[in-house]
């Protein structure tokens, strides 16, 4: 078999840092001076750690590639660069990719890392296959086979164009040591957290905090920190005053799952901390349920499009942080700069519609259709202080127009439950940014395990839509892929069933001390390793 080789070898310190770490002692990198410097870092988060078993969906990404790592990285800069494997081979025909491997590599409970336990891992992740179908690579793995000891083969059933970033993903392709299995596997659970990564779980109570030290015999460049705790505040009022105290050192996320856009604004004014965002990394959107009785009318989706105020929830709830979005995806996401018929704010155009559609204004302003009410409900976490927000805005500019919003703040697994269920009228929706959009995002719109599948479902062209999902992941051509994604989205945007609102960005809130602060490829990582408060040598 003929072979294009492509060959990414981590020749500097830079990519090297990318993940892993080295036996290197860094305890100089930590004085300014000769005086001692802080090198523990409290981080704040909503959410506990959980179960980070690599191949399973219980625990926090970030903490997952903390410990575990990938085979490549994807990069914020778009590039895929090596990790576990120093280089690769692509078959001409684009349906085998051969892994040659690091040497001297261990996990951390002293197995060697070699080909034959990536395949151990590919095999325990292909065990729980239905769970992972989301991701469309894990039905396209034909075989996979430890060639040597440091040679890893991948064996397709067609071309998949993005089998290498979705291999650099948080997770399920990361590699945790075979002596964690529970019957030859990992679906039922992991008895240790034996990874490769830059660091370790040390100590991990329930609910309270978990405690991160460096990996001292991985590759690459040593974490600058001797320890990360991850506290858990699950009260964004707690975790604020949290910051102003000095209890914490870190505030990283997106989303208003941290703290709120009005906090973040605070202590930009403030001046005492340092406040960062990333540029756009994801869409924020509300699902209007195409299989909900109401909403399943394309007239009273298309005019709740036309009663929001967008510019109202950026300017009011988030502050300027974000930008309003017109489109599902930002023309700036790979494939997506297509021309679509942006639906602009107009209430009188919204009233129209409903009018249009036999929607009359009862007695209280609550428009009636054959003795119904237009009255729907609007499901949200209520851990998240910024959606509840946002909805009571919506909620709102719907009433301006005869439509009445009940807002239900759900406990958050309760809220993610009732995605699957599709009972709901309306819901949130964030992408997931990159290096999951589009493909990936996509990909997942076929399985019925998130809200988007389930407001999709009463569309008349969701089988067309789904099986030009499923073409657009394994053409090898790049025009093609490109005419077929430009048909989705025009089908999807012109089906009303997404309410863009805003594209979202990750925050980092810190102390002035602690430097080297930066954001992942995903909004799902936090690069602790950089991280140090080590002042910049000059």
């Amino acid at each position: 078999m003929g072979f294009s080789k492509l060959t990414f070898i981590a020749v500097s310190i830079g990519l090297l840092a990318v993940s892993g770490c080295s036996d290197k002692q860094s305890s100089d990198v930590q004085k300014t001076s000769g005086a001692a410097v802080k090198d523990s870092l409290n981080y704040a988060s909503m959410k506990d750690i959980r179960n980070i078993n690599p191949h399973l969906y219980l625990g926090e990404m970030a903490a997952q590639a903390m410990v575990f790592d990938p085979l490549i990285l994807n990069t914020p800069d778009g590039k895929i660069v090596p990790a576990l494997a120093e280089s690769w081979d692509i078959s001409k025909d684009g349906k085998t990719y051969t892994f040659h491997l690091r040497k001297d590599v261990k996990y951390t409970d002293g197995t060697p890392f070699t080909a034959q336990t990536v395949k151990q891992n590919f095999d325990a992740i292909l065990a729980n296959k239905q769970r992972h179908a989301w991701l469309d690579m894990i039905n396209e793995i034909e075989d996979t086979e430890a060639k040597d000891d440091h040679t890893f083969v991948l064996q397709l059933k067609h071309p998949y164009f993005p089998t290498l970033i979705e291999l650099g993903l948080a997770r399920p392709f990361r590699f945790i040591s075979p002596k964690c299995f529970k019957d030859g596997g990992t679906k039922d659970g992991v008895s240790c957290l034996s990874g490769t990564g830059p660091w370790i779980v040390e100590e991990h109570k329930n609910n309270q905090y978990a405690v991160f030290k460096p990996n001292p015999n991985c590759y690459g460049s040593k974490p600058k920190l001797k320890e990360v705790k991850w506290i858990v505040m699950p009260d964004p009022q707690t975790m604020l005053m949290a910051l102003e105290k000095g209890e914490i050192d870190l505030v990283y996320g997106a989303d208003g799952d941290q703290l709120t856009s009005d906090a973040v604004t605070k202590l930009q004014k403030e001046g005492k901390f340092v406040v960062s965002t990333s540029k756009p990394i994801a869409s924020r959107a509300i699902l209007l349920n195409s299989n909900a009785p109401i909403t399943s009318d394309l007239k009273v989706r298309e005019a709740i499009q036309r009663a929001v105020n967008k510019d109202n929830i950026v300017k009011g709830v988030l502050n300027n942080s974000e930008e309003i979005a017109e489109t599902l995806f930002a023309k700036n996401v790979p494939g997506c700069n297509i021309d679509l018929t942006v639906r602009h704010y107009n209430p009188e155009e919204a009233k129209k519609i409903l009018e249009e559609d036999g929607w009359k204004v009862g007695s209280k302003g609550i428009r009636e259709k054959g003795g119904r009410p237009l009255e729907l409900n609007f499901y949200l976490n209520s851990n998240n202080a910024q959606e509840k927000t946002i909805a009571e805005s919506i909620q709102n500019d719907l009433r301006k127009v005869g439509i009445k919003v009940n807002v239900i703040g759900e406990e958050k697994q309760a809220f993610l439950d009732r995605q699957k269920t599709g009972k709901f009228d309306l819901q949130y929706s964030l992408s997931w940014g990159a290096p999951y959009d589009p493909q990936s995002y996509l990909s997942s719109w076929r399985i019925p395990a998130h809200g988007d599948y389930q407001a999709q479902i009463g569309l008349k062209d969701k089988a067309l839509i789904d099986e030009e999902i499923t073409k657009l992941m394994t053409e090898p051509d790049a025009a093609k892929r490109q005419e077929l994604l430009t048909d989705i989205l025009t089908r999807i945007h012109n089906s009303a069933v997404y309410l863009p609102v805003s594209y979202s960005k990750t925050k980092a809130i810190h102390s002035k001390a602690l430097h080297d602060v930066e954001f992942a490829s995903s909004q799902y990582e936090i690069p602790f390793e950089k991280m140090t408060f080590a002042a910049p040598q000059k």
